[in-house]
């Protein structure tokens, strides 16, 4: 039996670890071959390249690119249509978090946190477009329900995943009807890794769930994968992957 993603390829931003990861192995699960853009993150790029590859002979290669460069950006499309022959799938996943309390925040905390999470995505869609277009393809962004919810202490983060939400449904109008671009919203699925969520934090952001409980990143990377094998009439659209938080707050 074929699998649904089979002959298809994937290029996943920060993809390398955490929810990215996950999405980038449940594509390949489907059959996708899967390019893993990192940044910084070298040696889970490789392993995780390594472990796709053995499960399935060349379908999985990573390549390092900073998306504050517009350059850079242009020739992570390029690479992955070069290594794969063509483009279907791109996910926007890559992000910066850190807070920007009002009275604090600098023009570069600006440039790196609005760059990645919005700048980046949009001419990275840019250069993917007319390979998405002759393959009938796809954007899934990752945002977050802080999109929607502002974080406090958290300004330009949130003005910045605002920005990708509306992304979505621009890029949704401007590339139909040949490409579908949609969104998946995480709430509390893995805590951020400077330490700045200590456990009554934690356990604050979970009461607020209707769960009750965190999700895990692969909750995220099944609703990537519905909106890229499942929903061939769904465009311009967010899911939110919270347990319930964003309508309980």
């Amino acid at each position: 039996m074929t699998a649904p993603l089979s002959g298809k390829v994937a290029l996943v931003t920060g993809g390398a670890k955490r929810v990215g990861a996950a999405i980038a192995r449940r594509l390949h699960a489907g059959g996708a071959s899967v390019m893993i853009h990192h940044r910084s993150s070298a040696s889970d790029a490789k392993a995780l390249v390594g472990a796709l590859n053995a499960a399935r002979a060349n379908s999985a290669a990573s390549v390092r690119a900073d998306l504050l460069n517009l350059g850079a950006v242009a020739e992570l499309v390029k690479t992955t249509v070069e290594r794969f022959g063509g483009l279907d799938v791109l996910v926007n996943n890559a992000s910066t978090f850190y807070p920007t309390a009002i009275g604090k925040i600098k023009a570069t905390d600006w440039d790196d946190l609005v760059g990645t999470n919005l700048k980046g995505p949009l001419f990275l869609a840019q250069a993917a477009a007319p390979h998405l277009a002759k393959s009938h393809g796809c954007i899934v962004n990752i945002t977050d329900i802080y999109a929607e919810r502002p974080l406090k202490g958290y300004v330009v983060y949130s003005v910045a995943k605002a920005g990708l939400a509306c992304l979505t449904r621009s890029l949704a109008r401007e590339l139909g009807p040949d490409v579908r671009v949609n969104a998946v919203a995480p709430g509390p699925i893995l805590w951020p890794e400077d330490g700045s969520y200590d456990e009554v934090a934690r356990q604050r952001v979970v009461s607020h769930t209707l769960l009750k409980r965190t999700g895990d990143p692969e909750d995220v990377a099944q609703a990537v994968y519905f909106l890229v094998a499942d929903a061939p009439y769904v465009t311009g659209q967010t899911i939110a992957v919270d347990g319930g938080r964003s309508v309980n707050l």
